[in-house]
């Protein structure tokens, strides 16, 4: 029985005819997902890249706001600030508040993690609820808040600190103690965002591994010590990172409690950016201050995921 010619002729063409549509079809639908994000796009280039490119070239001028004249001064703005001794010190500011504000944050977080982890009691339930809530109180309320907490007279700490015989403290005036003061306002703020990470992370760890560990012996420390530290260091990584870049940008609490006082004590890094911009009006070399902080967050950001390639465990 023969075949018919038109028909063998007929197939090839009707194969690619269904090719070219189904690739006409997989372009217009990865164009249509594309003008899905094109909003996004504009967005973030409006308000996120421009603004940060802008800034770039405004770092190496002169520019004041007071002034309509923007001249080019090529990196000098750089060179001045990098060998000002203020620049060293509101960065010495800015590190001891962070190393302070990331470490107890993260360690009373863990803590209270472990004290809380029970699924089934209401009690802990509502504890959990209570010390989770500050983290949704705004910084300038919660900064004035302990501002009256922190007042030299009336003061509700000062206060308590008279119930144990001791003379009053200038909280906010004295040098020594204004910084701790800060710190303490932000870890009270952002302790219980760690705890709740961390209880998630912990009920994620398998219960096979604490059962046999406890059939071959482990006491709880040990326990806690090789399984419930290591595979919580993914969250605690995370925690980590997320506390050291919005440490290192404190200013709210700064700014409604201390202004950068006494004595420069509390002038952190972002805070002098601002008294530069818009009280001194020194645009030019706030914007040159900007990229430095900048820079110094991404590099410290980048060592921090490169430390964690070997300790960090993740599960799987």
């Amino acid at each position: 029985m023969g075949t018919n010619p038109k028909l063998n002729k007929a197939a090839p063409n009707r194969a690619s005819a269904s090719v070219s549509r189904r690739v006409s079809n997989s372009v217009i639908e990865k164009w249509k997902d594309f003008a899905f994000s094109v909003p996004a796009l504009v967005f973030m280039g409006a308000f996120l890249y421009f603004p940060l490119l802008y800034s770039i070239y405004i770092s190496f001028t002169n520019w004041n706001m007071t002034r309509p004249v923007m001249r080019f001064v090529g990196a000098n703005n750089y060179t001045r600030l990098l060998t000002n001794e203020e620049f060293y010190q509101s960065m010495k500011v800015t590190f001891l508040y962070t190393l302070m504000d990331v470490v107890f944050t993260l360690a009373i977080g863990l803590l209270l993690a472990l004290l809380l982890n029970v699924s089934s009691s209401r009690l802990f339930g509502f504890m959990r609820g209570v010390i989770f809530m500050p983290y949704y109180i705004s910084m300038v309320i919660a900064a004035m808040v302990f501002t009256w907490i922190y007042n030299g007279q009336y003061g509700l700490l000062n206060q308590v600190v008279s119930w144990f015989g001791m003379d009053p403290v200038e909280w906010l005036i004295n040098p020594s103690t204004a910084l701790p003061a800060l710190v303490a306002v932000s870890v009270w703020k952002g302790v219980g965002f760690a705890m709740i990470l961390f209880i998630a992370g912990m009920r994620g760890i398998p219960a096979e591994y604490y059962e046999a560990a406890s059939i071959d012996g482990a006491s709880r420390l040990r326990q806690f010590r090789n399984i419930t530290l290591p595979l919580l260091s993914p969250m605690t990584l995370f925690l980590v990172i997320t506390s050291f870049i919005s440490s290192m940008q404190v200013f709210q609490s700064i700014d409604v409690m201390t202004d950068g006082g006494p004595l420069k004590a509390t002038n952190a890094i972002v805070y002098w950016i601002y008294t530069m911009a818009f009280v001194e009006f020194k645009t030019g070399r706030a914007s040159a201050l900007v990229m430095i902080l900048f820079v110094i967050i991404l590099l410290l950001t980048m060592f921090q995921m490169w430390v964690s390639r070997k300790k960090v465990h993740y599960e799987g």
